[in-house]
Parts: structure tokens; C-alpha cells; sequence
């Protein structure tokens, strides 16, 4: 992620423009990695941010407004997709295209079976269907406790 002058590590998030909003990628690029998990929980995944980020770094190819998104679509791992400019050597690469509708969420991650009820009911309100959901962990946890607020945003893709 970028670095913030704050911390180091993840800039502060700000929500207003990822809550209830439409977004639309056309071949966005990423690199997806795979990270382990035991039920939704990761188990590598600084290791794996860490190991990417480099080479997205060396590469030149780091996304100045970086979104990282997880899928969690298994109890044992979940994919995770780095927004980046260009292709990365020697990194898997994937282009994600389409529409996203988007929350933002606020508080502990074992809220997640909550928040995903909430935006359910939020795309039935607007008479949106979902085809996937994606969750972005907007900052890491050490970055999160300083920041005071733990900022998740759910993209329903449409």
C-alpha cells in the first residue's frame, strides 16, 4: 500500500467516496495471490502482502490509490487482488471488469457475517442483484488501532 506519513504502512482511509457508490473497472489490472486461511481467518497474509508489494514496487508498477481486494472463497484460503498500473514479471496478473456497488463498513472484523446481511439487504433496497462480493481491508490492524477506526468496504459486483 502507499505509505503514510502517519504510520509507515497504510494511508488513512476516507469513506465518503467508496460508500454506497458505483464503480466500474474495465480490465482493471491486479495481481492475485493466494493466502491460507483456518475459517476466514489468514494465516500468511502480511507474508504475502509483503512478498507482492516488493515486486510491485520493483516493477514500477505500484497503484498510487491502492485497493486490495480478498476473496473469501474458501474456510482455507482466499484469493487477494493488488491494483497495480502494469504487469508485474514473475507475479500471477488478472484484469477484473465490471460493476462494482459498494459499502463501507466500520468496526471489528468479526462483524463480517453481520455486514454481509446488511449489504444484502442495501442491494435488495436498491434493486441490485450480486454476482460476487469482494471485501477490502482498507488498512492493517496495526494501522487501524492507530487510526481508532477499522474501515472494511464490501464491492458487489452486478
Amino acid at each position: 500500500m502507499s505509505s503514510s506519513e502517519e504510520t509507515g504502512c497504510c494511508p488513512r482511509f476516507d469513506p465518503e467516496p467508496w460508500d454506497e457508490k458505483e464503480v466500474t473497472w474495465t480490465d482493471q489490472p491486479f495481481v492475485r495471490s493466494r493466502v491460507r486461511s483456518v475459517f476466514h481467518v489468514p494465516l500468511n497474509f502480511g507474508g504475502v502482502m509483503k512478498r507482492n508489494l516488493r515486486a510491485i514496487e520493483a516493477a514500477g508498477a505500484s497503484d498510487p490509490e491502492t485497493v486490495v481486494l480478498s476473496d473469501e472463497n474458501s474456510l482455507w484460503g482466499a484469493d487477494v487482488f493488488i491494483s497495480v498500473t502494469r504487469d508485474v514479471p514473475d507475479a500471477q496478473q488478472e484484469k477484473i471488469s465490471g460493476t462494482f456497488f459498494t459499502k463501507v463498513f466500520e468496526g471489528p472484523y468479526s462483524q463480517v457475517r453481520k455486514w454481509c446481511k446488511q449489504m444484502q439487504a442495501t442491494l435488495e433496497r436498491e434493486g441490485k442483484k450480486r454476482e460476487k462480493l469482494y471485501f477490502w481491508y482498507t488498512t492493517c490492524p496495526k494501522c487501524a488501532k492507530t487510526y481508532g477506526k477499522n474501515y472494511v468496504v464490501l464491492l458487489a459486483q452486478q
